[in-house]
C-alpha cells in the first residue's frame, strides 16, 4: 500500500467527531512494528503508537513524535459526490477530510512504516476529537504521556498549512483566544423623554472606537498585533419608541503572547470608568510559539526546501488547533500539512501530488533528524 491507497482508506471511513469509525485500529494493524497505548475517556479514543529503533531503550536519543485527528467536521450539502466514498478526478481526491487532515495522517504514517533507521523514538499521537471540543482529545493523552515520562522532545502536526502552493508555510506557532461578554445597564424609558432614561448605547457611543478594532498590542517578529474585535452588539426591544435598559457586547481578541485576560480587563476599566458594566473574559486556547532556531523548525524547514525547492515562510496566523496543547507541556511542536483552501467546505479536495510530496517531506525530515 502506497500513500495514496492509505489516505483512500482512511477517506473511507466516516469518522464523524468524535466516532473514529475504526480508523484508529486500522492504523494501529498497519503499523505492526510500533507498540500501540489507547487512552480513552467520555466516548473519545486516543491513540499513541511508538517505536525505538536501534539498540536504545526509549528515552536514549531524540524523540520526534507526529501528531493529528481522524476526526472530521460533518459534510454538508452540495457534495459532487459522497464525502464519504473519494473520487480521484483530474489528479485531485475528494472526500471529507482530504485536507483537514487525513492527507497529513496518511503522510506521516506511511513515513513512519517504511522507517528502518532512527537515532531515538519515533512515535504518533492520534485523536478522534479534534474538531469538536477538545477536551477529552490530544490533551487528556498528553497527561497520560506525562505521568509516565514518556512526552516527546520534539512533534509535527499535520495540519493543512499551506496558503497558495505546497510547501509555501508552517506554522510555529498560534495565537490564543480569548472572548469577552459586556454588559452596560442603564435605565429604559420613552424615546419622546431621553433626559428620564439612561441609553446605554449612548453612553457607550464616545468610547466605542477604543474598543472595536482596536490592536491591543504592537505585536512582534511572530505574532500579529492582539486585536478586538466585535462579534456581536445588541439591545432594546426592536421598537423604535423605547429606549434600552441595557446592551450586550461581545468580542473575541485572538491575542498573542504579549496580551493577557488582564491586559483586555484593564483596558475596558481605562475607558468605562464611569459606566455601569460588567466584564466576563474567557480563554479557549493560549498562544504559544516555537523558536526559529528550535531543531524542528530548522529541519522541517531544510526538508521542505530539499523536495520542493521552496524557501517556506514561518506563520503564526490562523485559528486554533491541538499543537497547543503541545505547547503548553514545553514540546517544540510545529505544523506543516497540505494547501488549506476547501477544508470544512462541500468538495473538499487535495491533489494526489501534494500527498505524495507530503510523505517525502516527512519522510526527509526523519531522515534529516538522524
Amino acid at each position: 500500500m502506497n500513500v495514496v491507497d492509505l489516505l483512500l482508506k482512511l477517506l473511507s471511513c466516516k469518522s464523524l467527531t468524535p466516532d473514529d469509525d475504526g480508523s484508529l485500529q486500522f492504523i494501529e494493524e498497519y503499523l505492526d512494528g510500533y507498540e500501540a497505548l489507547y487512552v480513552n475517556k467520555e466516548g473519545i479514543k486516543n491513540l499513541f503508537l511508538y517505536k525505538t529503533f536501534g539498540n536504545k531503550k526509549f528515552g536514549e536519543g531524540t524523540h520526534l513524535c507526529f501528531a493529528g485527528h481522524v476526526d472530521v467536521v460533518p459534510p454538508g450539502d452540495h457534495w459532487d459526490t459522497n464525502p464519504f466514498v473519494p473520487v480521484i478526478k483530474e489528479g485531485n481526491i475528494y472526500a471529507r477530510g482530504a485536507q483537514d487532515m487525513k492527507s497529513g495522517v496518511a503522510a506521516f504514517v506511511q513515513a513512519c512504516k517504511e522507517v528502518e533507521n532512527f537515532n531515538g523514538t519515533l512515535s504518533l499521537l492520534l485523536t478522534s476529537d479534534e474538531e469538536g471540543e477538545g477536551k477529552y482529545g490530544t490533551s487528556v493523552m498528553l497527561e497520560y504521556l506525562k505521568e509516565k515520562v514518556m512526552l516527546p522532545d520534539y512533534c509535527i502536526v499535520a495540519e493543512p498549512t499551506c496558503e497558495m502552493v505546497f510547501g509555501d508555510a508552517i506554522k510555529i506557532g498560534r495565537r490564543g483566544s480569548i472572548n469577552g461578554y459586556l454588559t452596560i445597564q442603564g435605565k429604559q424609558g420613552h424615546a419622546a423623554y431621553p433626559e428620564k432614561a439612561v441609553n446605554p448605547l449612548h453612553q457607550i457611543a464616545p468610547v466605542l472606537d477604543k474598543i472595536a478594532g482596536v490592536d491591543l498590542d504592537e505585536g512582534d517578529d511572530d505574532f500579529s498585533p492582539s486585536k478586538m474585535v466585535i462579534t456581536d452588539i445588541r439591545g432594546g426591544m426592536e421598537v423604535t419608541n423605547v429606549t434600552p435598559g441595557s446592551l450586550k457586547i461581545m468580542f473575541n481578541v485572538r491575542n498573542s503572547t504579549k496580551t493577557t485576560q488582564e491586559d483586555i480587563r484593564m483596558h475596558i476599566e481605562k475607558y468605562f470608568d464611569g459606566l455601569d458594566y460588567s466584564l466576563t473574559l474567557t480563554q479557549g486556547s493560549y498562544p504559544f510559539v516555537t523558536t526559529r532556531d528550535s531543531k524542528v523548525v530548522k529541519i522541517l524547514t531544510q526538508s521542505i526546501e530539499e523536495i520542493t525547492g521552496i524557501k517556506t515562510k514561518l506563520s503564526t496566523a490562523g485559528g486554533t488547533s491541538d499543537a497547543r496543547f503541545m505547547g503548553a507541556y514545553g514540546i517544540d511542536v510545529v505544523e506543516f500539512g497540505v494547501i488549506n483552501d476547501t477544508i470544512h467546505a462541500p468538495n473538499e479536495h487535495t491533489s494526489v501530488q501534494e500527498v505524495e510530496k507530503l510523505y517525502k517531506v516527512f519522510t526527509r525530515c526523519i531522515q534529516n533528524f538522524s
